[in-house]
């Protein structure tokens, strides 16, 4: 018998792409084959997001697109947050056969089987299933012994999941009930694939977790290298939903150990939290050329009344004073944030703090949304969803336009006339054959084109290390831009290819995306 073909797509975040990673080694593992055909498959899997209704409403869609198309003749499964949200809700109107939470992926491939068995199957006793469903949360399940298969992205960059759950409960958030409670990856784990990912030529990883910062091994391998770190998480003014022990690796000690890998393995890291981000993980940012000069820092409001709904721990004056000490330390340091217009009884004041804030932050990148009440959340049980959609809509417009002006302004004004090192990732989907062009992104995680006959190339970052330093990562104490005393014509020229270091003077600066 032929082996099983599954043919597997993917929305939502990061997290959601690692974790079809992880699907996808389990199930070669098992013997069953990939294909990128639907039509050729026996399964088809949809690994799927929660965040927000209109997340759901896609899954929804290509559901009775798959079902409308393939009737019955093959297996229809729904993976991930929404599975782990709706569980055998999935099951209604025939359009799903199969429901597996976000950590129940070992138990796919044996739930596959099931529902694939064949009459003349040597175990065909058992029976045909018609539905199979797991959906259990784990405490402990961070797939670590797990090495993920990426069929996705360019092969110089790739996602490494570091922890798994989220603790915060925020009133809005979905997050905890759908992925479970926040725990951390074994340390020598995460460094261990890191490691082997650079050696198959990744030159740039990103940590990832539902809240990355509060990363926090505590194992009994950690505790006995580790007994007393003496570390401190959480920054005064912002507050923890949970009591932490002493000892381990923490979020800094991972970031310091993966820079060390190489200096030529670029390191970021999404999502985080606000409160987890001690003076000690800044300093090293700073410190570590490697380690991108990019943070998120979701803000969610401006307002702390809303804030203090929205149970983020944190109020507006404890999130600007985190500010101006990120730009105290990291001084050419990009923000991104995130920001929910509309949430429950958003007053009209509320929402101009929220616009107060972005005039006084100026970010750089931001996911902007009117609210999606989800439930299970606390917002769910307690409040009432009562902004009008007319009024989230012109709110998110005010939100995004402001946004959008800042971002302008500040690439026309701080970008132009800069070298910055910048990671190739391929060709630009503008290059053509009379004026080929190159993309990839900056430090600060902006997104730069370029043609190939004006560029700077370095191939080893310890001969790069001094323009590094004294250009694209200047001292907390000193002015930004580049220094004059450095030319473009005194570093060396080679041929230029993936996944090679790149110095790019900007010369235009048009919305998010940067020329050189």
């Amino acid at each position: 018998m032929h082996p099983f073909k599954f043919h597997l797509r993917t929305f939502g975040c990061q997290m959601n792409v690692n974790d079809s990673d992880i699907v996808r080694a389990l199930l070669l593992e098992r013997g069953f084959t990939e294909t990128l055909d639907e039509t050729d498959a026996d399964v088809l899997l949809t690994n799927t997001c929660a965040i927000r209704e209109g997340a759901e409403q896609k899954v929804w869609h290509r559901l009775r697109e798959l079902r409308g198309k393939f009737k019955s003749r093959k297996v229809v499964g729904v993976l991930g947050c929404m599975a782990e949200r709706l569980q055998t809700d999935l099951f209604r109107d025939g359009l799903a056969d199969l429901v597996v939470g976000p950590d129940a992926y070992r138990d796919l491939p044996r739930l596959m089987r099931d529902l694939l068995r064949e009459p003349d199957d040597d175990d065909a006793e058992l029976g045909r299933v018609n539905q199979a469903f797991n959906v259990q949360l784990s405490l402990d399940e961070t797939y670590a012994d797990v090495t993920p298969v990426r069929r996705h992205g360019n092969s110089v960059s790739a996602f490494v999941s570091i922890q798994r759950g989220c603790a915060n409960r925020c009133s809005f958030c979905i997050v905890p009930f759908t992925r479970g409670q926040e725990r951390s990856r074994p340390f020598a784990s995460v460094v261990g694939e890191i490691q082997q990912l650079y050696e198959q030529g990744v030159k740039e990883v990103t940590l990832l977790g539902q809240n990355v910062n509060s990363y926090h091994d505590t194992s009994e391998t950690a505790l006995s290298v580790r007994p007393d770190s003496g570390y401190r998480m959480s920054n005064d003014g912002f507050r923890s939903r949970i009591r932490r022990h002493d000892g381990g690796y923490y979020f800094a000690d991972l970031v310091a150990a993966v820079s060390d890998i190489s200096s030529e393995l670029r390191v970021r890291f999404t999502s985080p939290h606000p409160k987890d981000y001690p003076p000690p993980l800044l300093t090293l940012m700073a410190e570590r050329p490697n380690v991108c000069n990019h943070l998120h820092m979701p803000a969610q409001s401006g307002s702390t009344s809303m804030l203090q709904r929205m149970k983020r721990g944190y109020s507006r004056e404890a999130y600007l004073e985190l500010m101006d000490t990120v730009h105290e330390i990291i001084p050419d340091v990009a923000i991104s944030s995130d920001f929910i217009a509309g949430f429950c009884d958003e007053s009209e004041e509320e929402h101009l703090d929220t616009l107060s804030l972005m005039e006084r932050v100026r970010y750089d990148q931001a996911f902007m949304f009117a609210y999606s009440m989800r439930g299970k959340t606390h917002a769910h049980r307690t409040m009432q969803d009562n902004v009008p959609e007319d009024v989230k809509k012109r709110r998110l417009i005010e939100i995004i336009d402001t946004f959008q002006r800042h971002v302008q302004e500040k690439n026309e004004s701080l970008e132009v006339g800069r070298l910055r090192l910048v990671l190739v990732e391929g060709e630009s989907k503008r290059s053509h054959p009379g004026a080929r062009a190159w993309q990839g992104r900056t430090d600060q995680n902006k997104r730069i084109i370029f043609p190939v006959d004006e560029t700077v190339t370095v191939h080893d970052h310890a001969a790069l290390a001094p323009v590094w330093t004294t250009l694209l990562r200047p001292h907390a104490k000193s002015e930004r831009g580049f220094d004059p005393r450095i030319q473009l014509d005194e570093l060396p020229r080679v041929s230029l290819s993936v996944g090679d270091y790149v110095v790019v003077q900007v010369t235009v600066a048009k919305g998010h995306t940067l020329r050189g």
